[in-house]
């Protein structure tokens, strides 16, 4: 597992602080000494549905998901918050609690920041907010999509899709999924899934070995998948940049 980044303005490895860190300089300076570097392990639940969240999380190596739970106990992925974003978007949105599970999918790096001071930050109503207001409008879009595209599209462009977006939030074309995962994840069928993977294993585009999958040629998965692509995270990079430039 890698090791959290130091805590330096210049090496977050989170592409909401550094936002923060070109438009909100002398307010992220404040959160600084308050952002303290956690290990993120597969599996650790950040927020239960219905809780408010204690801690907002922005990970660097680590990719978390946002579940929505069932009451008969199924449970599909709404959407995917890695290096992109943070996770507890509620604490500034007046929500008192979050409506889905927070669940870390890919272990890895990042922060963690107390709940009151974004709660704090947020009641200034500065460039902070702003920040914060364009990256949840940007996760909004991807639930969107996410809906769109598990109501229109077939088990082969989800898993196609789903792995994209795994890798533009990962330094490496590594991803640890499970094919039962991947079905939880996808709320389909693990038959669907297995289906859709050997496709991919068999034609080359991807590796598949002991909950690992390797992808072995990006171009092609990108053809595969439907008109979303790798979901809302290059669209949230390339808009919070622009937050910070105007």
């Amino acid at each position: 597992m890698n090791k959290p980044p130091p805590e330096t303005v210049g090496a977050p490895q989170n592409h909401l602080l550094d936002a923060l860190g070109r438009t909100a300089t002398i307010e992220l300076a404040s959160w600084l000494p308050h952002l303290e570097p956690v290990e993120l392990c597969f599996g650790q639940v950040l927020c239960e549905s219905g809780v408010t969240p204690a801690y907002a999380y922005f990970p660097t190596t680590a990719i978390v998901s946002l579940v929505y739970l069932t009451q008969d106990g199924a449970s599909a992925e709404i959407a995917v918050v890695g290096n992109d974003g943070m996770v507890g978007i509620s604490l500034f949105m007046g929500g008192i609690a979050t409506p889905n599970r927070a669940v870390v999918q890919s272990a890895g790096a990042g922060y963690r920041l107390r709940a009151q001071a974004v709660k704090d930050e947020a009641l200034c109503a500065g460039p902070v907010l702003t920040v914060l207001l364009r990256y949840a409008q940007t996760l909004i879009a991807q639930v969107a999509q996410t809906a769109a595209c598990n109501r229109y599209h077939s088990i082969d462009q989800l898993l196609c899709r789903r792995l994209l977006m795994g890798l533009d939030r990962l330094p490496s074309s590594q991803l640890a999924m499970t094919q039962e995962s991947a079905s939880n994840l996808l709320g389909v069928r693990r038959e669907g899934v297995t289906a859709a993977a050997r496709k991919l294993q068999d034609d080359g585009v991807i590796r598949y070995s002991r909950g690992n999958i390797a992808v072995l040629d990006r171009p092609r998965l990108e053809a595969r998948t439907c008109e979303f692509r790798g979901g809302a995270a290059p669209a949230a990079d390339r808009s919070l940049r622009l937050m910070a430039i105007a």
